[in-house]
């Protein structure tokens, strides 16, 4: 095989597949990257038996062929390259690399052990419009769970209905749900529970396009964008009924203004070393909130903040860390409300904007 392209095509399509390479060395070959060249472009592939991801990019191919050769080593090499041409030329079981003055002879792997491209027809796909698909899982993929024990719990349940799309997540902690108005087709709807860091890695991609289609079969999911197309196996069983922890009505309600909230937060929690506890007395005649943490090691801080608040008042504790990821998704919008039914009863903060969000969080013992 012999083909030329350029070093920045070749190291954005390397970073492309990047998340594919596996590091399992019971099967060294996949973590390599597969290259095809054929008919003027050039056919990347990596696979690590969760995740597979295709990608393609024009090329001068002189000589049709394809080979396995390390990710890990290729992308090294090719990132250390001046942006210039970059000619492969080879065989069987080596390769050459040239660029400028430099050159890299590789040992390669036999392309016959690659395991073929998953080809899946979807039962059922989407069209969304990736930056506002993007802002939404930022919004709530940290809040999908860490723990394998439960896999239900690492997704992120994605419907459209009703020309809405709604995104989930949960690790029982906590729960983030984001909506925003999206045109979709008369009648169309979509369910699916996609992993929250495939979502999210999908999502960064160099190679995003305007739009992303979804697709999904019995056991996967499938995003196609541009030249790329990304494989991951699809979360089985049912997502938590979250509407069911939504309360209908609340007893107290405060509207914050996010960012002196968020720096009086941060200032408060500055004591809160080995607890990552938070209290929030809220005084609604007064019109105030003061937020108080303790150490005994430490000492103690308190902050007061002028509210509009309404209902009864109340006080209730809540882990900080989780809160900042609350500020932090809704970065940007001038207020937030939190509502609050007792101080043991979880904690409902809300955002409304073109993507509504709500962030529950279940208190901490005062």
């Amino acid at each position: 095989m012999k083909f030329t392209v350029s070093q920045s095509s070749l190291m954005r399509a390397l970073s492309v597949v990047a998340k594919g390479m596996g590091t399992n060395s019971t099967l060294p070959i996949l973590s390599g990257v597969y290259i095809r060249a054929h008919e003027g472009a050039l056919e990347f592939q990596t696979n690590n038996l969760t995740i597979s991801i295709r990608h393609l990019i024009p090329a001068n191919v002189e000589e049709e062929g394809e080979t396995v050769v390390s990710g890990k080593v290729i992308t090294n090499i090719v990132k250390t390259l001046a942006d210039s041409a970059v000619t492969f030329e080879g065989g069987d079981r080596q390769i050459t690399v040239s660029c400028d003055k430099s050159t890299f002879r590789l040992n390669t792997l036999n392309p016959a052990d690659w395991p073929s491209f998953p080809e899946l027809t979807p039962d059922r796909t989407i069209e969304l419009p990736s930056e506002l698909l993007s802002r939404m899982v930022d919004k709530v993929y940290k809040v999908t769970s860490r723990e394998t024990s439960r896999p239900i719990l690492q997704g992120i349940l994605l419907t459209v209905e009703d020309n809405t799309i709604r995104l989930v997540a949960t690790d029982s902690f906590r729960l983030a749900v984001c909506d925003s108005s999206v045109e979709a087709a008369a009648g169309e709807t979509f369910r699916a529970i996609v992993g929250g860091a495939v979502f999210h890695d999908v999502l960064t991609m160099p190679s995003m396009t305007d739009t992303i289609q979804i697709g999904t079969t019995e056991s996967q999911v499938v995003f196609t964008f541009g030249n790329t197309t990304f494989v991951a196996r699809r979360i089985e069983g049912n997502f938590p009924d979250y509407k069911q922890l939504l309360p209908p009505s609340c007893g107290t309600a405060v509207t914050l203004a996010t960012d002196e909230f968020s720096a009086a937060l941060k200032r408060v929690s500055v004591i809160a070393l080995q607890n990552a506890s938070v209290r929030f007395d809220i005084d609604v005649e007064a019109g105030l909130m003061k937020l108080s943490a303790s150490s005994p090691e430490q000492g103690e801080s308190t902050e007061l903040l002028p509210v509009e608040a309404e209902g009864q008042s109340l006080a209730i504790a809540l882990n900080y860390h989780y809160v900042f990821d609350c500020v932090n998704a809704v970065s940007g919008a001038g207020e937030l409300r939190l509502e609050l039914q007792g101080p043991t009863q979880p904690g409902i903060f809300k955002s409304n904007g073109k993507v509504n969000y709500l962030y529950l969080l279940m208190p901490v013992r005062l």
